[in-house]
């Protein structure tokens, strides 16, 4: 294990394939690094916070609101506050998942 694996947060298991630890955590906002394994689901859900995700790697099939894409590594999109949001890992995936104001449900 490097250095900077050994500095970051243990991961969180979330079961299903799912699993996320808080990278930064500031005031203002949180970056949280996402694992999914293949057929991974992150279930439908909304919150009060502004959030982007940017695939780090692996695709994903996301559904906010109404619409249903692919996001894959490289690519990005923006979650509205309060807007009903989700996905499915079509491949083993890593997201980076950045909220504003910080997810007080995610602190441990």
């Amino acid at each position: 294990m490097s250095n900077e694996e050994q500095d970051k947060p243990a991961w969180q298991d979330q079961g299903g394939g799912v699993k996320r630890r808080i990278v930064v955590d500031g005031e203002k906002l949180m970056l949280v690094e996402v694992h999914f394994e293949k057929g991974g689901v992150g279930t439908l859900h909304s919150h009060p916070h502004e959030q982007a995700v940017y695939v780090l790697k692996g695709t994903v099939r996301f559904t906010r609101g109404g619409e249903t894409f692919e996001v894959k590594a490289g690519e990005q999109t923006l979650v509205p506050s309060g807007t009903t949001h989700g996905l499915v890992a079509l491949e083993e995936t890593l997201l980076l998942d950045v909220f504003s104001p910080p997810r007080e449900d995610f602190r441990y």
